[in-house]
């Protein structure tokens, strides 16, 4: 018989209380000291207060009780009753204090939770009951009976949010300010007891650093007994530690990992001692179900196998991991994923949560209760200094924009996926293809040699004018494949040998791809990296000074990321270090080679039908447990689409890994498990009833049945072999290489932000010009007609100094780049290195006294063949050996804006023979020739 409401709910929290270590006992048999926690069905309490549905025992004293009511009761009204027993219990019985210090309130689906050692106690839900151990560890007793040891900032006994309300000032030094702010907030919103925080801070503006700090200080100053650090994927795992062992204590000095243990979690064993446990939360979702965890599935994001799940297998409460593991969960780039399958693993955890991302969603705002703590985009930190900004060039040609056309008679190229063997076919038909197809099911290798080739022409004369070595490039690819055709065409077109590009995947083999990461991170060489997704999310290249797009991008959250890459800030000795003839990093380019950032872009994007999931993600849903209809149905499908297309060999390979079975048996095994009939008689089966006793089953009964079907059906699927054997094979489609088709460039320029960009700063820079003019001496200088003092150049100095801080953040070059896009006519030598001398040429360009923006060693070399020409007309004559000295000197005012007989003594003079030998050259006119050339030459 199916059991009442009520009896059911007693059932269900029975199992739970004796899976979370309880020993649960009737009155009439209790025994107190059975074991360390022990919960005592119907107990009667003193005179008017009834009789506690469960009254627990900890450690021989009574600690709390349990109200327990049917399933669909509202649990926050019981709370009063619940409290009413806590005050209850018979005089003379053992107690921890009174009233009683926890209250659940559970229907053995839902529970609540009070802890009456909080300040101002409020309830929260749990996944399900805490273990006796740990509400031991609250009343200060561990569970061999020694007392707890208490830091000195909190009496023994008290609880994490009691303790949070005495943490000392913040340590600010090394933290940027917006670090800070985050921080003090945080702590705020812990203090008020508030379950879910979400920080936005932009990418680059140093999120896990700000993370790492207030860990440290809830571990060190409010007792948090474990935290875990949640990623996305695994290579961010391996960064993260990092992080925290490069972390140095403001408080000690200790190194983060020397104080406290972190674990990097790699496989399903907790290490027992560790404060930090990094994970993904594929992992911990594994751990939590009780499963291995396939390896290929730690790497994959989990923002993509979240997207798999419709209706996720739910998690049940695992007796090897209770609820109160962690005190606090940092889930780092909190997408869309966290609110399907990977909410429960958020959700079992008794955890303060904490969202750490730089592109909230509405339904991220949602999960978080709308606690937004921190707020900290893009545009302040690059206000800030904190990121650098960026401009987009775009580069359009006629094969990526409308695609083409072979006629026929024409001969193709066709190559088969897997082996990328070849063969030529000559063409009976026109062949037609459009953009979509591109790199897909089409490769047009002209159409990526000529956007390579685009990019190589511009690059030294518009997209980094000056430039000799080639920035440190991200290439984002549709595919495996695809990037493998752009690494081959980046080599040639630039002439350069194999570790000038480099292709970072999943599958790349030979160096490990985390070792190809870090020499990009950190080596000259590889100058440009050619990737799909690995590098998209979270991996820290400081140095990267271009991302281009050679794919789409749908999603407004992922495309931030990809192009967040580019906006981290580092030294200027860092970056000369890998890029040799860089200056400084102040801003990043994004070459948009198909249009991406002028596509509209989704917060999310619902997979709403499961054809548009590939095989390979198909497999992994599978493989991690999805038992969805339309999962398993789309699956099905394609395996036996395969059959018509496998050799013999291949079904051999396949029938070896499985069994015996081939996809058609597969396929069939699948279709076959979805049947409901089927369901009906296993149901019948496991509940012992005979063939002809036709009482209707629980929905409850059916759903059991199915899942043991389904599960023994995809069985062989979860064998790692036959998916990756299966997808290779599948793979072995073939693809059509258009060597026919011409491409050409139709636009190759800034896009219409940065040139409003560019406008936009020359507007603030002749503002700034305009309101500073009697401020700055410099700008008092160059204003007055003809100069009334001589410009020097500590004067430019302070000029240059002044618009590098914020809120204006501009160099030479930025500035001298920004009129070259607007007025290109009017600006020379745009392609050469800036000095600081060139500022005095843009005041005067931006003051309207220049007609033209000339580097300023242009002007002084116009002026220096005037001088000399005045010279040699007035029956002045210079030999050989004084035009030298005398060229040395137009140099050093050019890039000095004058000079003195002092630096005579330095080079380049003083290796020709210095102060005596300019002397020894032009004797008593010396002088007369150094004040000539300061007034002429800098005029």
């Amino acid at each position: 018989m199916t059991p009442q409401p009520e009896q059911q709910a007693r059932e269900d929290i029975d199992r739970l209380l004796q899976a979370a270590g309880w020993a649960v006992q009737d009155a009439a048999q209790a025994n107190i000291h059975a074991a360390q926690g022990v919960a005592i069905r119907e107990f009667p309490l003193k005179s008017g207060h009834g009789f506690a549905d469960y009254l627990l025992y900890v450690d021989g004293k009574a600690a709390g009780v349990i109200e327990a009511k049917k399933q669909g009761v509202t649990l926050t009204g019981v709370e009063t009753q619940s409290d009413k027993y806590t005050q209850g219990l018979p005089d003379g019985l053992p107690r921890w204090r009174d009233p009683l210090p926890f209250a659940y309130q559970s229907t053995g689906i839902e529970t609540r939770f009070t802890n009456g050692l909080d300040p101002q106690p409020r309830s929260r839900q749990v996944f399900a009951f805490h273990t006796p151990a740990l509400l031991a560890g609250w009343l200060g007793e561990l569970a061999d009976g020694v007392r707890e040891t208490a830091p000195d900032y909190a009496s023994r006994g008290d609880t994490f949010l009691a303790r949070m309300q005495h943490l000392p000032p913040l340590r600010t030094e090394g933290l940027w300010p917006a670090q800070i702010q985050a921080i003090q907030r945080l702590e705020e919103s812990l203090k008020a007891n508030r379950p879910r925080a979400l920080i936005q801070m932009a990418t680059g503006s140093g999120k896990t650093f700000t993370a790492i700090s207030f860990i440290y200080r809830l571990i060190k100053f409010a007792g948090a007994r474990r935290v875990l650090f949640l990623v996305d994927r695994g290579n961010l795992g391996d960064q993260t530690l990092k992080e925290f062992q490069q972390y140095t204590s403001p408080y000690n000095n200790f190194k983060f990992t020397e104080e406290y243990n972190v674990q990097r979690l790699s496989s399903n064993a907790f290490d027992p001692v560790a404060k930090v446990s990094i994970c993904t939360i594929q992992r911990m979702y594994a751990m939590l179900k009780g499963r291995e965890l396939p390896e290929e599935l730690d790497e994959e994001s989990a923002d993509q196998l979240g997207g798999l799940f419709k209706q996720p297998e739910p998690i049940e409460y695992n007796p090897n991991i209770p609820i109160e593991q962690f005190d606090i969960i940092v889930t780092d780039e909190c997408h869309r994923s966290i609110y399907n399958l990977w909410a429960q693993v958020l959700e079992y955890f008794d955890a303060t949560l904490i969202g750490l991302t730089a592109t909230p969603s509405k339904q991220t705002f949602g999960f978080f209760h709308q606690n937004l703590v921190m707020e900290y985009n893009h545009e302040m930190a690059v206000a800030d200094g904190v990121n650098v900004n960026y401009d987009v060039y775009r580069i359009r040609t006629a094969i990526t924009e409308h695609g083409s056309r072979v006629e026929a008679g024409y001969s193709v190229q066709i190559q088969e996926r897997d082996t990328r063997k070849k063969r030529w076919e000559q063409l009976d038909d026109d062949f037609a293809y459009d953009p979509n197809q591109l790199d897909r099911a089409v490769v047009a290798p002209d159409q990526i040699r000529t956007v390579i080739r685009t990019f190589r022409d511009k690059l030294f004369t518009e997209i980094f004018p000056g430039r000799e070595w080639v920035p440190k490039t991200l290439i984002f690819a549709k595919d495996d494949a695809h990037a493998e055709n752009i690494v081959e065409i980046v080599r040639e077109e630039f002439g350069k040998g194999n570790d000038f590009a480099q292709k970072i995947t999943y599958r790349t083999t030979g160096a490990k791809p985390k070792d190809l990461i870090k020499a990009f991170q950190n080596s000259a060489m590889p100058r440009i990296a050619v990737t799909v997704d690995m590098i998209a999310t979270g991996t820290d290249i400081k140095a990267l000074e271009i991302v281009m797009f050679l794919r789409a991008v749908k999603s407004r959250a992922f495309f931030e990321q990809m192009k967040g890459r580019g906006v981290r800030v580092i030294k200027p000795d860092d970056l000369q270090s890998v890029t040799r003839d860089a200056r400084v990093k102040d801003h990043f380019v994004i070459v948009d080679a198909v249009g991406v950032c002028e596509q509209d872009k989704t917060d999310s994007r619902p997979m709403e039908q499961k054809p548009t999931v590939s095989f390979e993600k198909l497999m992994q849903a599978v493989a991690f447990g999805n038992t969805e209809d339309d999962v398993l149905t789309s699956l099905a499908g394609r395996l036996a689409r395969m059959e018509h297309r496998m050799s013999a060999e291949d079904d051999q390979r396949i029938r070896a890994l499985a069994g015996g079975l081939g996809v058609k048996d597969l396929s069939h095994r699948i279709v076959a498990a979805l049947d409901p009939d089927r369901h009906l008689e296993q149901a019948r089966v496991d509940l012992g009833l005979a063939p002809d006793d036709d009482r209707p089953l629980s929905e409850q009964a059916l759903a059991a049945a199915r899942q043991r079907i389904v599960l023994d059906a995809v069985k062989p699927l979860h064998d790692p072999d036959l998916r990756e054997a299966i997808d290779q094979i599948k793979k072995k489609n073939e693809v059509v290489i258009d060597t026919v088709s011409a491409d050409e460039v139709l636009e190759a320029t800034f896009s219409r932000d940065a040139l409003d960009r560019a406008r936009g700063m020359i507007h603030s820079f002749e503002r700034f010009i305009a309101d500073n003019k009697d401020e700055i001496t410099a700008l008092q200088v160059l204003y007055s007609q003809p100069y009334r003092q001589r410009l020097t150049f500590e004067a430019v100095k302070e000029l240059a100094d002044k618009i590098e801080q914020p809120p204006y953040l501009w160099s030479e070059a930025q500035l001298w780049n920004a009129y070259a896009a607007l007025e290109r006519d009017k600006v020379k030598g745009a392609s050469g290195r800036r000095i600081l001398t060139d500022l005095v040429s843009l005041v005067r360009f931006a003051i309207h006294q220049d007609n033209e923006l000339i580097p300023f060693p242009e002007r002084v070399e116009i002026n220096f063949r005037a001088w000399l020409m005045g010279q040699e007309s007035s029956g002045k004559q210079f030999n050989e050996e004084q035009r030298r000295w005398l060229e040395m000197i137009r140099d050093h005012i050019a890039a000095n804006l004058g000079i003195e007989p002092d630096d005579f003594e330095y080079a380049p003079f003083s290796q020709h023979g210095g102060l005596g030998k300019v002397h020894q050259l032009f004797g008593d006119k010396l002088n007369t020739i150094i004040e000539g050339l300061n007034e002429t030459l800098a005029a």
